[in-house]
């Protein structure tokens, strides 16, 4: 099985087409960093890319390809991480708190939007409602047997919508400055050794975090391993810019491929449902984030971007292109995801089991 996947993969069609979809995510990239747009190469490629899907271009990213972009921004986002921001780390229970409460008042109110005006059946509005967790919720559509097409595109219009919006919306505001082609880091702390050591540890750290299924496994193993060795002043070495650059690029082609074979009329269809439910979200989640800022210090850019109902490692992604705090928007995340995988497991299955 192996090799014919590999025979596949190597095919002149699938290299072929790899290399068109990564060219089209380079120029949606280079086009919104020159325009000086927020976060111009993650919102550039993933639009770009979801554009070229729309139009019936064959977009795909190897799996492997993406796997490796998301252990490289992994270890990017772990690298900002110091003995002095590890301290940092107990200091938001009431917004991680008020966070979970939040995702909470989001899958009930979308819920019932997307049923009571939609007229979706109760399992696939809970799983269209659900905020991230998307592989997740795909994987238990499937098994349980909820419309998996109408949830794959109100999931996938909404972390669209929150990658192109997010920046734009922040820079209006004068919140972030534009983002420009650079990771984070000085080239003073380029050492072979020492990144070879980083390399090494985040990519076992990545590789066990995804073997056991843990959503964003890749991005958020290869942070841990990053940040550990980081943290505790063991490392300081820091990849080349233009290698992190790549990879978020990568990255944004990928969510841009969640088009692919998804006709203009398929997407019109669900548009309703899609941005319907994305403003629910969205409102409660800009609710609870003013009342996050207004009883915590907190930079209004983090408390957005993790507060979003966004896909874990996207919206980490976000964060690296925005200069955002990494720590800060990953716990949030973390938490945001425990819960969430938590409730919409259970929840699922009772509804599934009083149907049946």
């Amino acid at each position: 099985m192996r090799g014919a996947m590999l025979s596949a993969f190597l095919s002149p069609r699938a290299l072929r087409e790899s290399a068109e979809t990564l060219a089209i995510a380079l120029a949606g990239a280079v086009a919104f960093t020159l325009l000086g747009f927020p976060a111009g190469l993650v919102s550039g490629s993933v639009l770009a890319v979801a554009t070229g899907a729309l139009f019936g271009r064959p977009v795909k990213v190897p799996v492997w390809l993406a796997r490796a972009g998301y252990v490289v921004v992994g270890i990017l986002l772990g690298a900002v991480v110091t003995p002095q921001t590890l301290k940092g780390f107990t200091t938001w229970p009431l917004s991680i708190a008020l966070l979970l409460v939040a995702a909470v008042c989001m899958m009930l109110a979308t819920t019932g939007y997307l049923r009571v005006v939609h007229r979706w059946d109760r399992l696939s509005a809970l799983m269209g409602a659900s905020p991230g967790s998307m592989v997740q919720v795909i994987a238990l559509s499937t098994e349980l047997g909820a419309d998996l097409r109408a949830i794959a595109i109100v999931q996938t219009t909404r972390v669209l919508l929150l990658t192109i919006g997010i920046p734009g919306g922040l820079a209006l505001f004068g919140l972030v400055a534009p983002a420009v082609p650079m990771a984070r880091g000085d080239s003073g702390g380029f050492s072979p050794a020492g990144i070879a050591v980083v390399v090494a540890v985040s990519a076992a750290a990545a590789f066990a975090m995804a073997r056991i299924r843990f959503p964003g496994g890749f991005l958020f193993g290869a942070m841990a391993g990053s940040a550990v060795l980081h943290g505790t002043g063991l490392v300081t070495a820091m990849l080349p810019w233009w290698v992190g650059s790549a990879s978020v690029i990568v990255l944004g082609a990928v969510v841009g491929t969640r088009f692919a074979d998804t006709t203009f009329r398929l997407l019109v269809s669900y548009l309703g449902a899609a941005f319907g439910s994305f403003a629910v979200s969205v409102s409660i989640a800009t609710l609870f984030a003013v009342v996050a800022t207004s009883l915590v210090p907190l930079s209004i850019a983090n408390v957005v971007v993790a507060f979003s109902p966004g896909a874990q490692d996207t919206m980490m992604v976000l964060a690296l292109a925005l200069h955002l705090d990494p720590i800060f928007v990953g716990a949030h995340h973390v938490a945001r995801f425990l819960v969430v995988t938590l409730t919409v497991a259970i929840a699922a299955r009772r509804i599934v089991k009083k149907e049946r």
